[in-house]
């Protein structure tokens, strides 16, 4: 029978394709949905006819490892439970998004271990696992609505061309599978980046979306020192910070990138563009230090969800944070770990600013040594 295909443009209520598209699962049933890189056919996890459906389509045998979607970042604790700090800042920055991750996994605690045996075969044949968290809402809510994740493959025959849209996965699946979900053409027409992630970096192990200059950035290191306007405590805590990594790493300021380290400052009420006040400047000039080049810059969903550690000047500025980002509570804390706040010295004599300087820097000192090399490049 050919399969049933519901475009989604055209849908009454998109909740009942969604309804459609879980029920064909857990029946066992094969259903194919579009993604942002190429169109997907996926099996339920806990579906054991339905894997064996999915292996047939594929002619692919247990040992040749299939993909796990999950439904987010924070799931994916669930089936490896010792994730890498390079896996967690990739999956923290990428997910929803093109790129799997492979990882090692024989964790006892690992969700894995409560799948159907042939399905614990298919996805860890070897004593790993690919993750991955598609950026398309329709199957995120799929999954919502099931007890476990799905096995997810491209849409096309074995040694076929990916199908990048709804018309070409039924010309090339055909019968074999039960609903085909039509979202109109992929984004990226392209497959999803498999990275294998290891305690001593990454390993592309399939080119995509995501080429390895893209992947080396999301990679990277990322460090941020926050205050009110980012133009008094955190540019200096910032270039402070900058060199005491560097010294840490051993390296110059100037070669941190390039060595994976990225450290940045911002404002919980900055303006974007505001040059360091003048007094910053001539503390830090006075320690060997140019700001004379600083822009402030405002904090952002996207710099707290790609940052690895944060420090606040104040503890109301962590409160003002985690107000608004309750899930970056273990990655921003107190820059002073005794718990004193650092003042501000706006308006203030320049003895003032060497003052505060001078317990950044002492703070900083303290934090760096904390860091474990690593959870660095």
């Amino acid at each position: 029978m050919p399969p049933v295909v519901i475009e989604v443009n055209k849908a009454a209520d998109v909740r009942d394709v969604v309804h459609r598209a879980v029920q064909a699962l857990v029946e066992g049933q094969l259903v194919v949905f579009p993604t942002e890189t190429v169109y997907g056919v996926a099996a339920s996890a806990l579906s054991e006819s339905g894997v064996n459906r999915l292996l047939e389509l594929k002619s692919r045998s247990a040992n040749h490892p299939m993909t796990l979607s999950i439904r987010s970042a924070e799931d994916a604790f669930d089936y490896v439970p010792q994730i890498p700090p390079l896996g967690r800042r990739l999956a923290r920055r990428c997910w929803p998004g093109p790129i799997t991750l492979v990882m090692e996994d024989n964790h006892p605690d690992s969700l894995l271990q409560r799948l159907p045996a042939v399905v614990q075969q298919v996805v860890c044949p070897e004593g790993s696992v690919g993750l991955r968290v598609p950026a398309h809402q329709m199957l995120l809510d799929v999954m919502d609505l099931l007890a476990g994740p799905v096995l997810l493959t491209s849409a096309n025959r074995p040694g076929g061309e990916p199908a990048n849209s709804a018309p070409e996965a039924v010309e090339a699946l055909g019968d074999d599978v039960h609903l085909v979900i039509d979202d109109g053409p992929a984004r990226f027409g392209q497959a999803s980046s498999v990275v294998k992630v290891q305690k001593s970096g990454l390993e592309i192990l399939r080119p995509g979306v995501l080429n390895e200059e893209a992947l080396k950035r999301l990679s990277a290191f990322i460090a941020v020192v926050v205050c009110t306007g980012n133009t008094c405590r955190s540019p200096m805590g910032e270039a402070l910070l900058k060199k005491r990594l560097a010294a840490k790493v051993g390296c110059t300021v100037e070669e941190l990138d390039d060595r994976g380290v990225i450290v940045m400052s911002a404002g919980v009420a900055a303006m974007p563009g505001a040059r360091a006040s003048a007094e910053s400047v001539d503390v830090m000039n006075s320690m060997d230090i140019d700001i004379n080049d600083h822009a402030s810059q405002p904090v952002t969903d996207r710099l707290v969800r790609h940052a690895d550690l944060i420090f606040t000047m104040t503890s109301g500025h962590r409160a003002a944070l985690l107000n608004h980002w309750p899930e970056a509570g273990n990655r921003t804390h107190l820059l002073c770990k005794e718990g004193r706040d650092v003042s501000d010295p706006i308006g203030g004599p320049l003895a003032l600013y060497r003052k505060c300087a001078e317990q950044i820097d002492a703070a900083i000192e303290q934090r760096v040594a904390d860091i474990d090399l690593d959870q660095l490049p």
